[in-house]
């Protein structure tokens, strides 16, 4: 039985089937600045966890970053590798929560993907893999729906239920999906409880989908030595 948070899978497929993307095509600019910021090269891995319809790993991929843009969508990703051939073998199917690979990265960003996550646990399970796959002295970014002081949260069962949305192609009828904001001062206490240091936070946007997003940048905890 899918996971609430596999719903977008079932989005994807009902606006595809129309001819249409889902979200704009405008990436999130701070993805580009942090990889330029924090020095990551252009051979060091990188990974993207949500990439949806891949409007973030383009300009990525384009710069000549050595990504792996993964998504738990079947259809998102038959999507990419459609839309951007020259760069197919860089998508891949990938549930971040199940995943029990042992690769590492320089750095993994993940763009509204955290906010989808509703139950603790599973929010929990997102941290943890940033910090088991990234590696020394590697670099993530997240960046999830918020302003700093919202708390709002959606039924997990309601997940699959069609609901009518507003698109740029008009009225749809799509899978409803989740969502879970929290304030920043949740924000920060998830990531640092799942042994992450916070080395920057604050708020951005990706338009012009997301008007506000909370973002950190975070690095795995150090060890104190015995």
């Amino acid at each position: 039985m899918p996971q609430y948070y596999e719903a977008y899978d079932q989005r994807y497929r009902t606006i595809h089937e129309k001819g249409y993307s889902w979200a704009s095509d405008k990436n999130t600019p701070i993805v580009l600045e942090k990889l330029k910021e924090y020095g990551i090269g252009k051979s060091d891995p990188v990974l993207e966890i949500g990439c949806g319809e891949g409007r973030d790993a383009d300009p990525v991929l384009r710069e000549g970053y050595n990504l792996l843009a993964t998504d738990i969508s079947e259809e998102a990703i038959r999507y990419c590798r459609e839309k951007f051939p020259a760069f197919a073998d860089s998508f891949r199917v990938m549930d971040c929560l199940s995943c029990n690979g042992t690769e590492k990265y320089r750095f993994i960003y993940a763009v509204a993907v955290v906010h989808m996550l509703v139950r603790d646990c599973d929010r929990d399970g997102f941290y943890r893999f940033l910090r088991d796959h990234l590696s020394a002295g590697g670099i993530g970014l997240v960046c999830s729906m918020g302003d700093g002081e919202t708390e709002f949260s959606t039924d997990i069962n309601d997940a699959f239920k069609l609901k009518e949305r507003n698109h740029f192609s008009g009225k749809v009828m799509v899978s409803g999906t989740s969502c879970r904001m929290v304030r920043s001062r949740t924000f920060a206490e998830e990531i640092r409880r799942n042994g992450l240091e916070i080395v920057e936070q604050g708020l951005t946007s990706a338009l012009p989908d997301f008007d506000s997003m909370l973002y950190a940048v975070v690095s795995p905890c150090r060890r104190t030595p015995f």
